[in-house]
């Protein structure tokens, strides 16, 4: 729309300027407060009501050519007002009456409606919190009672009689908490240390023949591989070479034990079918092991074998941290084909037995500052032979020079004709 100013306009205009200010200054409060929704909806209905031979307000009154005037939020007409005149209403009063004349629309009642509901809901949500604070409180506080009752009471003999205790002379209530306190030690003692001081029995004696070494050897990730599909559930895969490594590892040379972190119900079976000829002399599970910080920890102190002589083969190195020095820890077989560890390892342990080591630990010592022991081993194997053929070489240099000076010293008639 193109609006063209006269006299009585700009006089108009000019006259109602402070007035007109504060209305918009009013309007931009109120559309702050009520939204843009609401503002759109009642420009759309005064443009309906009013039609479009109302006209904006002119920005530009010194002008004296038409000017393109955009438009506001709501038409605004100048053609009735009088300078001064005190029936002038702004724009804001419009809109606030028209927001209390008009009743709540729906969007609103759905709004008060999901706030009821949601209310409801968490109404619901924090009685099923208390109701269940309630039933683990009850829960536990007759576990408390039945064990204070049950531990906390003294022992008695075969003939009902009351056995005394360091707790007898005590008052009756702190002999009862006392009991209780040991019982659940006790427990504690059992999951927490192996099952027993001695794992393995005392060695064996004349006539019997006992190996002069101990090797340890861990089931899962060194010997075989765990393996779960959908198909076939849990199977566990032989290691290439276990075979061979078992009958070189073996006795004469070592005894040979299982010590895992697996069940025995797991361990056992799969311990049958991955050794049939006997050279695993003794399998040790997880009721062995001793756990600490979250961890099954092998414990050597327990095997009643001296550690000068055992080594522990693993691939976890937490598994062995109470006794590193008597560990090698090899990478954790991850189920290819082409691995060749074990025939390396049997190789190098076998080296340790023939060379009749007085305390393994020294060699296992040396072999500890290599990323990979087995292959440091080979290349000095690879090294001494070379080092032995080449003494051989002069050995059989001088034997020959030796000879030739013997022979050129004899006499004549000492030699064949």
């Amino acid at each position: 729309m193109f609006v063209v100013p006269t006299a009585d306009s700009v006089d108009r205009v000019l006259s109602v300027k402070g007035k007109l200010m504060a209305a918009c200054k009013c309007v931009f409060n109120v559309s702050l407060r009520f939204g843009r929704k609401a503002l759109f909806r009642s420009q759309l209905i005064n443009i309906n009501s009013l039609g479009p031979q109302r006209c904006s307000l002119v920005t530009n009154v010194a002008s004296t050519r038409t000017l393109p005037v955009r438009l506001p939020f709501r038409w605004y007409s100048t053609s009735k007002v009088q300078a001064g005149s005190s029936s002038v209403q702004g724009l804001a009063d419009e809109i606030l009456k028209k927001h209390v004349s008009e009743p709540p629309n729906k969007e609103s009642a759905g709004a008060d409606d999901d706030s009821e509901e949601d209310r409801k809901k968490r109404e619901a949500s924090w009685k099923a919190i208390k109701y269940t604070f309630l039933v683990f409180g009850v829960s536990f506080s007759a576990i408390g009672i039945y064990m204070l009752v049950e531990w906390g009471a003294p022992r008695r003999d075969e003939n009902g009689e009351i056995v005394e205790d360091e707790f007898s002379h005590m008052p009756l209530p702190q002999q009862y908490f006392l009991r209780m306190l040991q019982e659940i030690n006790y427990y504690k003692k059992i999951i927490r240390d192996p099952s027993r001081d001695k794992l393995l029995p005392d060695p064996l004696e004349e006539p019997y023949y006992q190996p002069p070494y101990t090797l340890v050897l861990e089931m899962t990730g060194l010997l075989v591989h765990p393996d779960w599909t959908y198909q076939t559930g849990w199977r566990f895969k032989k290691r290439p070479g276990v075979d061979f490594f078992l009958s070189q590892v073996g006795p004469p040379l070592f005894e040979v034990v299982i010590y895992t972190a697996e069940l025995g119900f797991t361990a056992f079976p799969i311990l049958d079918a991955l050794d049939p000829n006997g050279y695993i002399a003794y399998r040790l599970v997880r009721d062995a092991t001793r756990y600490v910080d979250g961890q099954h920890i092998k414990d050597l102190d327990c095997l009643n074998r001296d550690l000068d002589k055992v080594i522990v083969v693993d691939c976890n190195p937490n598994s062995v941290k109470l006794h590193p020095r008597n560990a090698i820890v090899l990478p954790k077989w991850s189920g290819n084909d082409d691995d060749r560890t074990l025939l390396d390892l049997a190789f190098f342990l076998r080296t340790i037995a023939t060379s009749e080591i007085a305390d393994v630990r020294e060699v296992l010592d040396f072999y500890r500052q290599y990323d990979n022991p087995l292959e440091a081993f080979k290349e000095n194997q690879i090294k001494y032979q070379e080092q032995q053929e080449e003494l051989q070489k002069q050995q059989k240099q001088q034997q020959q020079s030796r000879s030739s000076l013997t022979g050129s010293w004899t006499p004549s008639f000492l030699r064949k004709s």
